[in-house]
């Protein structure tokens, strides 16, 4: 059964994407007309096209993910950090480019500047968080000081 909250927070998630006139169609706009770009891209081009064989699964399967991102939440199901930890050697430099083509997307099939940045921001969460789970799966947890002021446990 799912909690009343969840259901709430879904139907409330559907609202603010109307609100800013995100539909279903316009993200599969988005994805159709972002993946033209990168699979023409000298530097995320044969990264893809060296991984993707069968390109409208792997375009439906973003199209969900986009979905559930701003529309309905699990409609997406799989585990993005698993196949970019397959990519050897995917660094800052591919995601700051793949954000640059995403964000040169965006105003062709978004109506307006809020939708546009409403995906662009999420992009960059998105982004930022597979880097971080990229480096820590690499180069392990960074050593982080501890303030023994702070953590003293008094005897």
């Amino acid at each position: 059964m799912t909690h009343p909250q969840t259901i709430a927070a879904r139907e409330e998630k559907a609202v603010q994407a109307a609100a800013l006139g995100i539909t279903e169609d316009r993200i599969s706009d988005l994805v159709e007309a972002f993946y033209i770009r990168v699979r023409s891209d000298e530097i995320l081009g044969p990264i893809f096209n060296n991984r993707i064989t069968e390109w409208p699964p792997h375009l439906a399967r973003m199209k969900d993910f986009w979905i559930s991102i701003a529309i309905e939440a699990g409609r997406f199901h799989g585990n993005p950090m698993v196949k970019h930890l397959a990519i050897p050697d995917i660094d800052q430099s591919h995601f700051t480019r793949w954000l640059l083509l995403f964000d040169e997307t965006l105003p062709e099939v978004m109506p307006n500047a809020a939708a546009c940045r409403f995906f662009s921001e999420r992009a960059a969460r998105i982004a930022d968080s597979l880097l971080t789970g990229i480096a820590i799966h690499r180069d392990g947890l960074p050593d982080i000081p501890q303030n023994k002021e702070k953590h003293n446990v008094a005897r």
